[in-house]
């Protein structure tokens, strides 16, 4: 048989305090027990979340570069031979315009 189940729960005096002190014990908690902070920081500006114009075009060109060297090898039409050096460096190439995309704002 499973135990009862508890019928009451949760916390019973606010966060940063003891049960019998009457302000918080942390200086840096108010009566509510919510963190005072004494750093403001001030929000990003707006140039810096731009990306510049070169990031989504470097995106884009590993992108369609990757993907033709891959659909080139499985064609045949790659000079010296089918050899797996063309499958990674178009493997890399689309892992890179990954990597540029998260990087992109």
């Amino acid at each position: 048989m499973a135990p009862p189940k508890r019928k009451t729960g949760g916390r019973v005096t606010p966060k940063g305090t003891t049960p019998g002190a009457s302000r918080p014990v942390n200086p840096d908690h108010n009566e509510s027990g919510v963190v005072a902070s004494s750093r403001y920081t001030p929000p990003v500006p707006q140039y810096v979340k731009e990306s510049p114009r070169w990031v989504p075009i470097l995106m884009f060109t590993l992108f369609i570069l990757g993907a033709l060297i891959i659909l080139l090898y499985y064609l045949g039409a790659v000079p010296g031979g089918r050899s797996n050096v063309y499958l990674v460096v178009g493997l890399v190439s689309v892992l890179g315009g990954l990597y540029t995309a998260t990087k992109y704002h």
